[in-house]
C-alpha cells in the first residue's frame, strides 16, 4: 500500500516492473549488437544505481560500496517522504541506460510510458517528478563512477594484430571479423580484486599429431553431433547460442540476425527466479545488481585469459587438419578460444543465483522464447550453468578442456563474490 499526501490511496506493485526494465535494456544493446563482455558492463551501471537507492531505505540492503571498494558513497539528501524510491530505482535504471548505451535515446519513449503508467495508477504527480529527480541525480553519480573504469582509454590502446602461428587464433567464417575487446582486461573489475586473480591452468599443449591429446579434443568437437542424443544436444546448443550477431549466408546474399548476449540470458534468468521466488522489490532489485557485477568480473578475468592463450578455435584446427568442408552448427564467435566464456560467466553466475536462491530452485528458463526456443526446465542454477557449458561443445565451438577449466574458474570466482558480498551483510533472498 502506497499512501502521499496529495493521492488517494493506491496499491501498486513494483516488484513486476523490474525485468520490463531491465529487458529494456537488453534490447537496446541487441540493437546496437553490443558484444558479450560490454553487455555486462552496462547491466552493472545501470543496476547498480537502482540498488544504491534502495540500500537507503532498506537497510537490510548493503550498500554496493559495502562489497565494491572502488564505489562510491551515495547518499539521497532529498526528504525521503517527498518521493518513492521504488519509482526512482527503476528510473534509475533507464536513465542509466538512456546515457551510457550508444543507442540510448531509444530508451525515452520507456520512460515516458512508465511515467503514463504512474500516473494511470494515480500516484501524485509531484510524487513522480521528485523521484524522477533523485533517478537522475543519482544515474549521474553512476556515470561519473563509470568513467573511472578504464573504457574510455580501450580506444587509444594498441590495435590487436593476431599471432601468427598455427596455434594461434585467427579470424573464422563467414564474416571474418576482427577480434572482440582484445583489451577488456585493463577493466576495473567490480569484486575480484585484478583480472588476473583467478588464472586457469594452462591450454592443452597445440599438436598436429593424430595421436596428440590436443587433436583428441578435436576430433571430441568434430564427433560431438554424432551421438544418439544428436538432436537433444542440437536443441541445447541453439538454446544458449547467445550470440549478439549471427551472420547468415547464402550466396552473395548476407543476413544479420541479433541476438541477446550470455550475460543478458543469465540477467533474464535472475528476474525469472527472482519472480518465483516472490521475494520482492527491494531483493529483487539486489539480486540484479549482484547477478551484474559477478558476470562482469567473470568475463574480465576470461577476456584476460583469452588473449594471453590466443588458442585457436575448433573450427579454423578441423578445417585445416581433419575436415575442409566441416562447419560448426553455431557460428564461432570473433575472440580466442581458451577459456569458455560461457562456462565461466554462467558457473560464476550460478554461484551468487545459488546463493540467493537455495541450491534445490526449480525453475523454467523462457529467455529464448523471442527467438522461438522452447523453454527448458532446471532443478538448479549448476544444472542449468553446466548446460550452457557443455552446450559449447556441441555447437562446435569450444575444446572440451576450455569448457571444463572455464567453468572451474567461474565457480571460484562465484564463491569469492559470495564470501564478499556475506561479509557485506548481504543475505539469502529466500
Amino acid at each position: 500500500m502506497i499512501r502521499f499526501a496529495d493521492a488517494k490511496p493506491v496499491t501498486y506493485s513494483f516488484e513486476k516492473d523490474i525485468q520490463p526494465a531491465v529487458f529494456s535494456i537488453t534490447l537496446v544493446m541487441m540493437h546496437d549488437v553490443v558484444d558479450p563482455a560490454l553487455a555486462s558492463r552496462y547491466y552493472s551501471y545501470c543496476t547498480l544505481g537502482a540498488d544504491a537507492i534502495v540500500s537507503q531505505f532498506n537497510h537490510e540492503i548493503p550498500a554496493p560500496s559495502s562489497y565494491i571498494k572502488s564505489f562510491p558513497s551515495i547518499i539521497i539528501k532529498e526528504d525521503k517522504s517527498s518521493f518513492n524510491y521504488q519509482v526512482a530505482a527503476l528510473y534509475c535504471i533507464y536513465e542509466t541506460g538512456k546515457t551510457l548505451l550508444p543507442s540510448g535515446y531509444l530508451l525515452e519513449d520507456k520512460q515516458k510510458k512508465y511515467v503514463d503508467k504512474l500516473k494511470k495508477e494515480k500516484i501524485a504527480l509531484s510524487v513522480i517528478q521528485q523521484s524522477i529527480d533523485v533517478a537522475k541525480e543519482v544515474s549521474q553519480k553512476i556515470v561519473e563512477y563509470s568513467k573511472t573504469d578504464n573504457y574510455n582509454k580501450l580506444s587509444t590502446l594498441v590495435a590487436y594484430t593476431p599471432k601468427k602461428g598455427d596455434e594461434y587464433w585467427y579470424p573464422t567464417p563467414p564474416g571474418y571479423f576482427e577480434a572482440v575487446q582484445p583489451h577488456w582486461n585493463t577493466i576495473r573489475p567490480m569484486i575480484i580484486d585484478s583480472c588476473t586473480e583467478f588464472k586457469p591452468p594452462k591450454p592443452t599443449e597445440f599438436s598436429k599429431d593424430s595421436t596428440a591429446k590436443f587433436y583428441q579434443l578435436a576430433m571430441e568437437v568434430y564427433h560431438a553431433l554424432n551421438a544418439k542424443d544428436s538432436v537433444e544436444r542440437t536443441e541445447i546448443a541453439g538454446f544458449w547460442d547467445c550470440n549478439p550477431f549471427n551472420l547468415s549466408t547464402a550466396g552473395h546474399l548476407m543476413i544479420g540476425f541479433k541476438k541477446m548476449s550470455p550475460g543478458g540470458h543469465w540477467m533474464n534468468i535472475a528476474s525469472i527466479a527472482s519472480q518465483k521466488a516472490k521475494i520482492g522489490f527491494d531483493k529483487s532489485i539486489q539480486v540484479q545488481a549482484l547477478t551484474a557485477v559477478t558476470l562482469m568480473d567473470a568475463f574480465i578475468s576470461c577476456w584476460d585469459e583469452k588473449y594471453r592463450s590466443n588458442r585457436i578455435r575448433p573450427e579454423t584446427y578441423i578445417n585445416r587438419y581433419i575436415d575442409v568442408h566441416w562447419q560448426p552448427i553455431l557460428q564461432t564467435p570473433p575472440f580466442p578460444e581458451y577459456t569458455s566464456g560461457h562456462s565461466m560467466i554462467s558457473s560464476a553466475a550460478a554461484e551468487i543465483l545459488t546463493y540467493l536462491f537455495g541450491y534445490d530452485f526449480d525453475f523454467t528458463d523462457n529467455s529464448e522464447s523471442m527467438f522461438e526456443l522452447k523453454p527448458r526446465t532446471f532443478h538448479s542454477f549448476k544444472e542449468a550453468a553446466a548446460e550452457a557449458a557443455i552446450s559449447r561443445l556441441y555447437g562446435g565451438i569450444h575444446f572440451s578442456d576450455s569448457i571444463i577449466n572455464g567453468s572451474i574458474c567461474g565457480k571460484k570466482i562465484g564463491e569469492y563474490v559470495v564470501q564478499k558480498i556475506k561479509t557485506a551483510g548481504v543475505k539469502p533472498a529466500v
